[in-house]
Order: structure tokens, then C-alpha cells, then sequence
């Protein structure tokens, strides 16, 4: 039972992180990728683009606050991993998670990494 359930919820994370943003117009041309680009460049802009992407894509098994540990999701929380390792993470996903590579453009994982070492406690 345990077995079908986490497989189900990987799925579930999987449909999450692959589905269109709500803002998505259904063109070929769009993608996630291109729509919410961090504005200005500033870090405080990128900061909460970082916020807005972590919600959107990987609060489901991190949780809103990095804690929640569904599907043997790491406490980003206590997590020693640098920034370039958060990035890589992100980008090529591991183990159980999704790679973003193809959902998000650098910016946009470069930013969530940053909003992940801003849950270190």
C-alpha cells in the first residue's frame, strides 16, 4: 500500500512540475520558461521570483517552509549543499526529482536555488 502510494504522489509531483503555468495561452511558442522571467535582475526581484517558483514547483513535496520531506524530498532547511549544487539539483533533477531543465530557464533555477539557502536556519 505504501509502495502505490509513493508512487502515485511521484507521479503527482512529476504532473505538477511538467504542467503548464495558469498563465499558459496554449501557443506553441510559450512555454513556463518564458513566462515569468525574474524582473530587473535585482536580487530582490529574484528573490521573490525564486519564492514564486518554489511554491509553484517544488513546495509540493519540500514543502513551503523546505521541512515537508514527502517522497524523500532533503530538508532544505539543514541542507549543507552550495548554491552550485542546488543549482545542478535543480537543473538535473535527483533521485526521485524531476529535472527542471526543460520547465525553467537558468534564470528562473538560479533563482529558486538562491530562495532555497534563504530556508537555511
Amino acid at each position: 500500500m505504501a509502495r502505490i502510494f509513493l508512487a502515485l504522489m511521484i507521479v503527482a509531483c512529476a504532473m505538477v512540475a511538467c504542467a503548464p503555468s495558469s498563465g499558459d495561452s496554449g501557443d506553441s511558442g510559450s512555454t513556463a520558461a518564458n513566462e515569468s522571467k525574474p524582473a530587473g535582475g535585482t536580487d530582490e526581484a529574484s528573490n521573490e521570483e525564486g519564492k514564486k517558483l518554489f511554491t509553484q514547483y517544488c513546495a509540493v513535496c519540500h514543502g513551503p517552509d523546505g521541512k515537508l520531506g514527502l517522497n524523500g524530498a532533503k530538508d532544505l532547511t539543514v541542507s549543507e549543499t552550495t548554491l552550485e549544487e542546488r543549482i545542478e539539483q535543480v537543473t538535473h533533477g535527483k533521485n526521485a526529482m524531476v529535472p527542471f531543465e526543460n520547465v525553467l530557464t537558468k534564470e528562473q533555477i538560479e533563482a529558486v536555488a538562491k530562495y532555497t539557502m534563504t530556508l537555511k536556519q
